[in-house]
C-alpha cells in the first residue's frame, strides 16, 4: 500500500473518522504545510496525550478543500507494539 501523505517527518494516512474513541481534538490554528496554508487542530490520545496527527478545519486554497473535516494520522501511531489485547 502506498502512503501519499506525510506528517512532519513520517508517512501518514488521510482519514475520515466515523467513530472516535479516546481521541481528543485541540484548538484550530493556522499552519503552512507542504500543500499551503491550512487551519488545523491537533488530535491526541485521551489516555496518554500523545499527538496522533491533526484535523483539517479549513483549507485556504480551492484545490485543497477536499481535506476539510478529514484527519491526518501518523502511521506510527496506528499500530500498538504489544497488540490491542
Amino acid at each position: 500500500m502506498r502512503v501519499q501523505f506525510r506528517s512532519a517527518t513520517v508517512p501518514a494516512y488521510l482519514s475520515v473518522f466515523f467513530c472516535r474513541v479516546n481521541v481528543g481534538c485541540g484548538p484550530a490554528e493556522e499552519r503552512v504545510l507542504l500543500t499551503g496554508l491550512h487551519a488545523v487542530a491537533d488530535i491526541y490520545c485521551e489516555c496518554c496525550k500523545t499527538t496522533l496527527g491533526w484535523k483539517y478545519e479549513h483549507a485556504f486554497e480551492s484545490s485543497q478543500k477536499y481535506k476539510e473535516g478529514k484527519f491526518i494520522i501518523e502511521l506510527a501511531h496506528m499500530i500498538k507494539e504489544n497488540g490491542w489485547d
